[in-house]
């Protein structure tokens, strides 16, 4: 039985409760989870991507044509990185936290059938991009967690 769209954005909010517990738990964002990223760059990266997912479904709703990430996904993952390196931690946490209010108040819109992800990709309905989004995420906390020993454990409905 596929999830409905609700629950899909019931279970992504949360998943970003718990990055967000993690995040602000955290005493050293600076502490490598990868080989080049710090757990504050893999919050930089969830958040170039939330952003991104954020402004196509605003545009969307909004009766504008989106304007997906072209690219190819390594450069794309990088340069999101890049691009906050500067930014303070919390920083990139309210900037995360206003992409999700924008996604949290406009995907249950039933106008909203397809959502871009990248150029070159093909388009995912807004169930598919919660459940990928919501999996992106937590995949990405798990391996926070162990590296900093931050509490996540990821809830089900």
């Amino acid at each position: 039985m596929e999830a409905s769209r609700e629950n899909l954005l019931e279970r992504l909010n949360k998943t970003v409760d718990a990055l967000f517990a993690i995040y602000q738990g955290l005493s050293e964002p600076q502490v490598m989870i990868y080989e080049l990223w710090s757990a504050k760059d893999v919050l930089a990266h969830l958040t170039f991507w939330h952003e991104s997912f954020a402004c196509n479904v605003n545009d969307l709703t909004n009766g504008r044509k989106p304007t997906p990430l072209k690219g190819r996904l390594s450069d794309l993952n990088q340069s999101g990185v890049d691009t906050m390196r500067a930014d303070s931690l919390e920083t990139v946490l309210k900037r995360f936290a206003c992409a999700h209010e924008i996604i949290r108040r406009q995907i249950l819109n039933p106008a909203l059938t397809c959502i871009p992800y990248r150029k070159g990709s093909r388009d995912y309905s807004p169930e598919e991009h919660l459940d990928i989004v919501d999996k992106h995420i937590h995949e990405h906390l798990r391996d926070v967690q162990k590296k900093t020993a931050a509490p996540f454990q990821r809830q089900t409905l």
